[in-house]
């Protein structure tokens, strides 16, 4: 049986917007305002999560992000190694995905269904609305949140209102870089 693995980069306060700016929210950025060595070791640690990883879930926002981005045709390790995954795009609009290897279209519902069929980490990157879905389901077997130095004070936050508790253990914790640390929480 399949793990849903949630993978995050979120500042001190639990905003997940406007990471590299392009939003143009005026606190965006936080991703840009590391380091190279954090840069370095965040890129390290990204790449060992994608090796660990059997498939990648996905909102339809975050899987056009990707695909903006380049990641269909980037080179190098990390890059070969997502395009090599089976990506699971979940959407109630989009009735075809492509170009970015193995993609298939589905809905949250068959997310249970999808756990069943995957053996290992399916992880889910970026994917904001998609992530309070699989939380509040009660789907979502473990959070990796990459944790950024900054309060912005505004901006859409990873856990906004839930109908209930979802407690949690932590599991891991781990400095990543100067300034930048890993917490791993897994269902309680």
């Amino acid at each position: 049986m399949g793990k849903i693995i949630i993978s995050e980069n979120v500042t001190l306060d639990g905003v997940i917007q406007d990471p590299t700016g392009e939003e143009g929210t005026g606190r965006g950025s936080w991703f840009t305002w590391i380091g190279d060595r954090d840069r370095e070791e965040w890129a390290k640690v990204e790449y060992e999560e994608a090796l660990g990883a059997e498939a990648l879930l996905m909102g339809r926002r975050t899987y056009a992000y990707f695909l903006g981005r380049g990641w269909a045709s980037r080179t190098g390790e990390w890059a070969d190694r997502l395009r090599r995954l089976p990506k699971y795009v979940v959407s109630s609009t989009a009735s075809e995905s492509g170009g970015w290897g193995a993609t298939k279209v589905v809905a949250i519902e068959e997310v249970a269904k999808l756990k069943e069929e995957v053996s290992g980490e399916i992880v889910v990157y970026g994917s904001g609305q998609l992530v309070r879905d699989l939380i509040e389901r009660d789907l979502a077997d473990e959070l990796r949140l990459m944790i950024y130095p900054f309060v912005l004070g505004a901006g859409e936050r990873l856990f906004p209102e839930t109908s209930g508790v979802r407690p949690l253990r932590l599991t891991g914790a781990r400095a990543v870089g100067d300034t930048l640390a890993l917490l791993t929480y897994a269902r309680g």
